[in-house]
């Protein structure tokens, strides 16, 4: 699974199993995650952010300091801000907390259910589904000088066909490469290529 359309597999299987939604942190490093993903009930995604909850979040302590993975009913950890009796009345009452990755790199994942707790073997599948991702969308350590001078060019202004003329290629090769940049950097836009690849200082 080496392109977003295994990531999108990959998440929408996590969708499947978790009905309730989850949030995906896929590769945090200095508290900001290489990719980002929620599907929990908006309302509560904004009542989280707003407050600033990540910062608090017992089942976030639990998925720095533990691999693998553990109901939430089975994580005893202070909840001062009661977040997780919050989170209940949006129908998150049974979870699965989910950790792997190095510390310097770390994936922490939350699904909810709100009828009965998570199976073993439903705790299995996620588990082995959010490692797969997690090896799946490694941030490169570099691109490619081709990729590199496309996105730079398009980083300072530069229109398809001015781009392309300036590097001596088609626009259709301008193009692909820009292309294999955003498959690199699993993302969607050159806008967010651009952004990704200056965060990991790889232009």
């Amino acid at each position: 699974m080496s392109d977003t359309l295994g990531l999108d597999r990959g998440l929408a299987q996590l969708s499947d199993l978790a009905p309730r939604g989850y949030a995906l942190g896929l590769h945090i490093r200095f508290a900001s995650a290489h990719l980002m993903i929620q599907t929990y009930d908006p309302r509560w995604t904004e009542i989280y952010t707003e407050r600033g909850y990540m910062l608090a979040d017992p089942m976030v302590f639990w998925g720095f300091g533990h691999d693998g993975a553990s109901r939430w009913s089975e994580i005893h950890l202070p909840d001062p801000h009661g977040i997780l009796d919050q989170a209940r009345s949006f129908g998150l009452t049974y979870g699965v907390a989910m950790a792997c990755g190095p510390t310097s790199s770390r994936t922490i994942g939350g699904f909810a259910r709100g009828d009965r707790e998570f199976t073993d073997a439903e705790i299995a599948q996620i588990s082995a589904i959010v490692q797969r991702l997690h090896a799946a969308s490694t941030p490169p350590e570099q691109l490619t000088p081709a990729q590199r001078m496309a996105l730079r060019l398009i980083a300072r202004g530069k229109r398809h066909a001015e781009a392309a003329a300036l590097l001596g290629i088609s626009q259709s090769a301008l193009k692909a490469r820009l292309r294999s940049a955003r498959e690199r950097l699993f993302v969607r836009t050159t806008a967010e290529a651009i952004q990704r690849a200056q965060q990991y200082h790889l232009l």
